[in-house]
Formats: C-alpha cells, sequence, structure tokens
C-alpha cells in the first residue's frame, strides 16, 4: 500500500528542523570558545545595562530612522483630547530633549518689553483714524496743567464713587473754555429746597417775600376780643461776602401786619386800651463786618436798626389813640478781636439811640412823646478760653448810660440811669449734635430820681441747636432785658422769654414746625406781673425751590394780675412765601 503524497511531505520538514539545529552547534563548536568579562554594566538593573548607550536600540538618534519594530510603545498623554488622538497617533517624545518651565517672552503681548528683543507688529487703524503720537523720551513731557484757580478755599477732590458713571458736562458749565472768566464754586447746600441766591460780583444775594392771609379773633389783645381779618407782608434780605479774608453780612428782615376792621374808640364809656387803627410795622436789621488784620487779630463792626411799635396789650400804650406811635432803634459797635492761642479777648464801644413819633389821638390831636427818647452809651468785653474743640468757656461783662432828651418823663420822674450786667457761660459744639451757647448772670440799673429804686434781676441767656435726627431738629433760646416804660412810679420792666421750637420733616418738601414760648414782665415797684404764653403750629408744604406754601395756627394768652387786662388771641393764616 503507498503512501500518500501528505505523508512524505510532513517526514521530509520533521528532519529539516531536527537537522538544522545540529549544523549549528557543528559551526559553533568549531570557533573557539571565550569567556565573559565582568563589566559594572552586568550589574546595572535598568534595562539595556548590557549595552553601551549609543547602540541602544531604543534610542532614537536624529537623522537615523528606526524600525518600528525597535520602537517602543509610546504612553497615551492624560492632558490629550481624546477625541484627537483617535484621528492622528501622539509623537513619541521619546529621545526628545526635555525642557522645564516657561521659555522666555512666552506670553508677552504685542506692547511693552521684550526679553528676545522681537519686533513688535504695529496696531492697526481704520481708514480715517486719528494715529496717536509717540510718547517723547524721558524729560521732554510737558510740564502738568496749572489747575484753575477758583475763589474761596481750596476743595478736596471727591472720591471715584461720586464722580464714575456720570454724564460729562458741558465745557461751558466745567470752565473749560478758553477765556473765559473763573466760575465761582457754589458752597454745599444742605437744603434741597433752599434759596439759591444770586452773585453780584462776590456777594451772595438771597430774597425772599412772604404773603398771607387770614383771620385774629383778637388784634389788639383786649379783655373783650374784637376780631378782624388780616394780612401780613414780610421781605426779608440776605448779602453775604464770599471772601478769603474779611467779611461783610447784611441781615434785613421786615413785615407789615394790616387789619381791615378798625377797633372801637370807646369802650364802657371811657377811651379804649386799644388804638382805632391797629396796622404795625417790624422791621430788624443789621450788617456786620469784619477786618482781618492778621491771624490773630479782627476789627469788628456793626450797624443795626430795629423798628416796631408797642405790644398790643402793653400798658405803655396810650389811651385814646387813633395809631400806634413807631418808634426806631438804631446804633453801631465798634471793637476788635485779639486771640492768644486759646485765650480770646473781644471788647468794643456800643452807642444806640431810641426815638418815638409823636402820638395821634382820636380827637385829631398829637401827643409828644420826646421824653421817651434816649441815647445810650456803653461798652461790652468777653474773655474766653478754649479748653478743648468745641468747648469755649467765657466770662462777659457789659456797663452803659442812658440819657433822656427830656430830663423828667410825663409824669414827673428823671428817667436817666446806669446799668449793665456780668455773666458767666460756655459755647459748645458736640459732635454738630448739640451746638449754642448758654450763660447765667446778674444785672441791675440804678437811676437818678430818688424815688426810683434799682431795677435788679437774674438773667439767662442762650441759644441751643439740638439735631435729634437728620430729620428733627429742637431749638431752645432764652433772653433777659430791661426795658424802658411810661408806668408811674415804676423803675423799668425786667423781661424774662423762653422758648423751644421743634422741626420736623415729613419729607423734604414737607415741613412741620411747632413753637412754644413763655414770657414774664415784672414792673418793679408798681406789683403788676404779666405772663404771656404763645403756642404755634406750621405746615411748610415746598414745591421747589422758590416757591413755598405755609399755614400757620397760633393762640396768644395774656395773664396780667391786674384786672380786665388779661387777654387771649387766635391766629389762622394762610400764605405764600416767594425766594430766590
Amino acid at each position: 500500500m503507498r503512501s500518500s503524497p501528505g505523508t512524505c511531505r510532513s517526514k521530509r520538514a520533521q528532519f529539516l528542523r531536527a537537522a538544522l539545529p545540529c549544523l549549528a552547534l557543528t559551526s559553533l563548536g568549531s570557533a573557539p570558545a571565550a569567556a565573559q568579562s565582568i563589566t559594572p554594566d552586568l550589574f546595572n538593573p535598568n534595562r539595556g545595562g548590557f549595552a553601551a548607550p549609543d547602540t541602544l536600540p531604543t534610542r532614537r538618534t536624529a537623522g537615523v530612522p528606526q524600525a518600528p519594530s525597535d520602537a517602543l510603545p509610546t504612553l497615551p498623554d492624560p492632558g490629550a483630547d481624546p477625541r484627537k488622538s483617535q484621528q492622528a497617533p501622539a509623537t513619541s517624545r521619546v529621545g526628545q530633549v526635555p525642557t522645564y518651565g516657561l521659555p522666555a517672552a512666552n506670553g508677552a503681548s504685542g506692547s511693552g518689553y521684550d526679553s528676545l528683543n522681537r519686533k513688535r507688529q504695529q496696531p492697526k487703524f481704520y481708514p480715517g483714524q486719528a494715529k496717536p503720537k509717540r510718547p517723547l523720551g524721558p524729560g521732554s513731557a510737558p510740564p502738568p496743567a496749572t489747575p484753575v484757580r477758583t475763589l474761596g478755599p481750596p476743595r478736596i477732590a471727591p472720591p471715584p464713587s461720586e464722580t464714575a458713571h456720570k454724564p460729562p458736562v458741558p465745557p461751558a458749565m466745567a470752565g473749560n473754555v478758553p477765556g473765559q472768566p473763573l466760575r465761582r464754586r457754589l458752597k454745599a447746600d444742605d437744603d434741597a429746597f433752599g434759596a439759591v441766591g444770586d452773585y453780584a460780583g462776590s456777594f451772595l444775594i438771597k430774597g425772599g417775600l412772604e404773603l398771607s392771609a387770614g383771620y385774629d379773633t383778637n388784634p389788639a389783645r383786649l379783655n373783650k376780643p374784637v376780631g378782624s381779618p388780616v394780612y401780613v407782608v414780610a421781605p426779608d434780605l440776605l448779602v453775604q461776602s464770599d471772601w478769603e479774608r474779611h467779611a461783610l453780612v447784611a441781615d434785613l428782615r421786615g413785615s407789615f401786619s394790616g387789619y381791615t376792621n378798625n377797633m372801637p374808640a370807646t369802650i364802657d364809656g371811657f377811651a379804649s386800651p386799644s388804638p382805632v387803627e391797629i396796622d404795625r410795622p417790624d422791621f430788624t436789621g443789621h450788617v456786620d463786618g469784619r477786618l482781618d488784620v492778621n491771624r490773630d487779630l479782627k476789627l469788628t463792626s456793626q450797624l443795626r436798626l430795629r423798628l416796631a411799635t408797642d405790644n398790643p396789650g402793653s400798658p405803655n400804650v396810650q389811651a385814646g389813640l387813633q395809631k400806634y406811635p413807631v418808634y426806631a432803634t438804631y446804633g453801631t459797635t465798634v471793637g476788635f478781636d485779639q486771640t492768644f492761642n486759646r485765650f480770646q479777648v473781644a471788647a468794643g464801644a456800643t452807642f444806640d439811640r431810641t426815638a418815638y413819633t409823636n402820638s395821634k389821638l382820636t380827637d385829631g390831636s398829637t401827643f409828644s412823646n420826646d421824653d421817651r427818647d434816649f441815647n445810650q452809651y456803653g461798652g461790652v468785653g468777653r474773655f474766653s478760653y478754649e479748653l478743648k474743640p468745641g468747648l469755649k468757656p467765657f466770662v462777659e461783662i457789659q456797663g452803659d448810660t442812658r440819657v433822656h432828651d427830656q430830663a423828667a418823663d410825663r409824669n414827673g420822674f428823671l428817667r436817666d440811669s446806669d446799668g449793665g450786667y456780668a455773666k458767666v457761660g460756655t459755647s459748645f459744639e458736640f459732635s454738630r449734635i448739640l451746638t449754642g451757647e448758654v450763660s447765667v448772670g446778674y444785672s441791675a440799673r440804678n437811676y437818678v430820681d430818688p424815688r426810683l429804686s434799682q431795677l435788679a434781676g437774674f438773667l439767662t441767656s442762650g441759644s441751643l441747636i439740638w439735631n435729634a435726627s437728620g430729620l428733627t431738629t429742637v431749638k431752645l433760646a432764652t433772653d433777659t432785658q430791661i426795658n424802658e416804660t411810661t408806668v408811674p412810679g415804676s423803675s423799668g420792666v425786667l423781661v424774662h422769654t423762653y422758648g423751644v421750637e421743634v422741626d420736623h420733616d415729613f419729607r423734604r418738601w414737607l415741613t412741620a414746625v411747632g413753637k412754644f414760648t413763655y414770657g414774664t414782665y415784672d414792673y418793679q415797684n408798681q406789683g403788676r406781673n404779666d405772663k404771656t404764653y404763645s403756642l404755634e403750629g406750621n405746615l411748610i408744604y415746598k414745591l421747589n425751590r422758590n416757591i413755598w406754601i405755609k399755614g400757620t395756627l397760633r393762640h396768644d394768652i395774656l395773664d396780667s394780675n391786674q384786672s380786665a387786662s388779661s387777654s387771649q388771641g387766635t391766629v389762622v393764616m394762610l400764605g405764600v412765601r416767594l425766594q430766590n
């Protein structure tokens, strides 16, 4: 039985497999045998330590291509994008010289210093765009612009938060127009509805006019009330200088109260203690000046004027009058103010004159009031020491002499006198919450006529402002005066006045004002004592800076220990105030 060809071929293959190793051993055995030398490379634990580094098959040499079978597999980069790794194989880092850190000038922008001294790319501009000028070298820059000098103290620049994200100001308002006169810097105004005023040269002028009308239940303050409609015209003017040195201030305020009804000429068959025509003017004005000689010495002066009538219900009002006689008190004070570190001395000489018009009686005749006219000469000195900022105690002394035009008055009494006062107090300012001045003292006046006893008494004077909150302000005021009188046998009138005022802003444009006033009138040597009470409420609606609407409700009480001399009256007024 013959064998198949496939069997013969498998036998020949097995024979060749056995013969080839034998031939290899034979060839090796014919060569001379040599022992391997011991070198440090034999103990190298690294892969390929038995061969020289230059002959390692895994070493990729630049410029010599290697077979793909000689290269080691490349490890994947953990920071590479897996989507990109699927598209193209990553380049092997085997054989590459590693670099550490950031290369020089890495991340440099298109401008600034470059350590590699590379050429900068010039910026591109749109057609017609203005190209900026290249900066000049060090020391060739123009000098900084001189700031515009404005009148008044230098102003501290506001923080950026107050000027950021605001529309630009026109050059005419900012004062940047070449050749434009210096624009005057306005002072900070805390009242959003206050009068702005106008400048006339270096003076700030503020003016106002208040017109109101209403009804008064007892304008003459009679024991038996007789009412009348009333209207009031009250102008005011404030002129204030804006100078770096020296100062000049003029404050003028007046009013005229007119009544449409006349009062009765007789009451119960006797002449009425009230005039028939009860229209009354009232004006108070003063002009203050200060001349700064140097930092510590200042010269001061004042001109003042008071125009008014006797108060309704006063015993000084003559019976049977057709209208009130008007008196005027005008005078001046000239002095100085010297500062010695914390010690301050202020002194001045005063002169005042009081003059009355003649009284017009109901029968058409006139009566002279020359016996009430007098001149007053005096002086005042004040010494203060600043213990600490906001607290300054002081001592004030005043003396004067009154000389009447006629030695004897209508009742035969000699009214010339000498008097004065001394008081101690302090002015203070505590964190702008409580500011003002208070003082107490003693006042006395001696008369030439021995029948007139000394007029003396305890005096109080002060003015306090308490900012209780951002919306509420409380004002306290007190004053003491010694006034002349025509009452027979009375030396004079010692007047004490106390007042409190509360202002509250419901809104910036809506303000409520409450006032309470208490006064005492002591007619010495006559046993007459009068007490006055006044309770007033005002509501002010501010349309804008120029127009206010004001409503007033006031109740007055005169309580006297003399019979048929007490009275009461209520006043209701509604008006408008125009100001600028």
